[in-house]
């Protein structure tokens, strides 16, 4: 078998200001709305802590590859500690604002992707963010299918052995 299989996981993560449960329903609504194949880490991430626990877990489930869910602003440090961990291909995406789950139908995460980006940068990552990575939880399991063939590839690529004779 030349394709590797993908086993995908998603981990939520949430800024300790805002209610943890607002990512954990968030990430519950993507899992239901992406169907069979999406491994739901029970760890949702507020400290670098947490991190190594969700990470432990993921890999314990025997995910390659990896979402991480901004389901608010998110921890900068502990989800890009995430990406720095895990042995794989990841993706940041985030909840879109105006699904009422917050005061005045806020609760979106575009400014904590902002910073997620500008953390991945700083620390040499490299991760997976869609052209727009805010979306509904349909809108990202939409997204998390487009990572599928990048995060095949990916893998397919680090696992490449080249024999040449001659």
């Amino acid at each position: 078998m030349n394709i590797p299989e993908i086993k995908l996981g998603i981990v939520a993560v949430s800024r300790d200001c805002f209610p943890i449960g607002l990512s954990i329903a968030r990430r519950q609504a993507i899992v239901k709305a992406y169907g069979e194949g999406l491994y739901e880490c029970p760890v949702t991430v507020e400290n670098e802590k947490d991190a190594l626990a969700a990470l432990a877990d993921v890999q314990a489930a025997g995910c390659n590859a990896l979402v991480v869910f901004l389901g608010n602003f998110g921890p900068e440090t502990p989800e890009t500690l995430i990406a720095q961990k895990f042995n794989g291909p990841v993706m940041y995406v985030a909840a879109a604002e105006g699904d009422g789950d917050l005061i005045n139908g806020r609760g979106d995460a575009y400014c904590g992707m902002l910073n997620c980006s500008y953390n991945l940068g700083m620390r040499h990552l490299k991760a997976y963010i869609p052209e727009y990575p805010v979306g509904t939880a349909e809108e990202i399991a939409v997204m998390i299918r487009d990572f599928l063939p990048i995060a095949r590839g990916i893998i397919g690529v680090k696992n490449l052995k080249i024999i040449t004779f001659g």
